[in-house]
């Protein structure tokens, strides 16, 4: 069987496999029905690591164990098997998130609070600053900053950002309102995204920055978060952003934004 890597890689990030596992997998795809043992010919991985790859692949719900002797294994068709690793997956994603549930009424969740506090004592506020790769994580972060703020929240974003604002932070802007949060959002507005400004006009004072593209937020005059790339030219995998914890840059960054906001279009 010759099945190209590019494909296997491809596979192994889609499905969440090892190399061993998606080549086990496409063997016995390419037969329908196999033995441990042409399957590990086929597939050229050891024989004594077939039988447990045939085992994990049966848990995982990519195959059936034939009953009878020799053991055989059968192939699901790919639909069903897409169907199954879904399954299994929301499955175990909403056991683990009751798990963390749990922790926020449990002892250790104080412990670990006890360490942050204790431990952030000792921290300079110069060293409050990071960097995030990765949009995913830089809205992680974004959102924990939303979650936590007290007075205000300033975005500065581009047209396509402003989308990404109401699918991924809606709920948190919400939230954010009702405890009497102040929230401004600048971005581009065009006829794709005017009615993702309108919706988020519910919660914000949205308004139109004309040409000014830009990607960053201040919180609490304390907090910035700068998205140094582009987003349009940058694949989501490889966005990065700084964020840094200071009162002293946050205001003049602040008293900057000011003087452009009064120039921005309302919505």
């Amino acid at each position: 069987m010759i099945v190209k890597e590019e494909f296997l890689g491809r596979l192994r990030k889609i499905f969440d496999l090892n190399m061993y596992e998606v080549k086990v997998w496409t063997a016995l795809l390419s037969r329908g029905v196999s033995t441990a043992g042409e399957l590990s010919n086929i597939s050229d991985v050891p024989r004594s690591r077939t039988y447990d790859i045939l085992e994990t692949l049966e848990k995982k719900g990519f195959i059936v164990m034939k009953l009878g002797k020799p053991i055989k294994f059968v192939a699901l068709k790919p639909e069903e098997v897409i169907e199954r690793v879904k399954k299994n997956l929301i499955k175990g994603a909403d056991e683990k998130s009751k798990r963390l549930d749990k922790l926020k009424g449990e002892d250790i969740l104080n412990e670990l609070n006890s360490l942050f506090t204790n431990g952030v004592k000792f921290v300079e506020p110069s060293d409050l600053s990071g960097s995030l790769r990765g949009r995913q994580n830089v809205y992680n972060h974004l959102d924990m900053m939303i979650r936590e703020a007290e007075k205000t929240i300033t975005i500065v974003t581009t047209a396509p950002g402003l989308n990404r604002k109401l699918e991924a932070l809606m709920p948190s802007f919400e939230k954010a309102k009702k405890r009497g949060v102040v929230i401004r959002i600048a971005s581009q507005i065009t006829a794709e995204n005017k009615q993702v400004a309108k919706d988020l006009s519910k919660v914000a004072e949205v308004k139109n920055s004309n040409e000014v593209r830009a990607r960053f937020a201040i919180v609490d005059s304390n907090q910035l978060l700068f998205m140094i790339l582009d987003d349009e030219k940058v694949h989501p995998n490889y966005d990065v952003a700084i964020w840094l914890s200071t009162d002293f840059f946050a205001v003049a960054m602040e008293q900057l934004f000011e003087a452009a906001w009064k120039g921005f279009k309302k919505i």
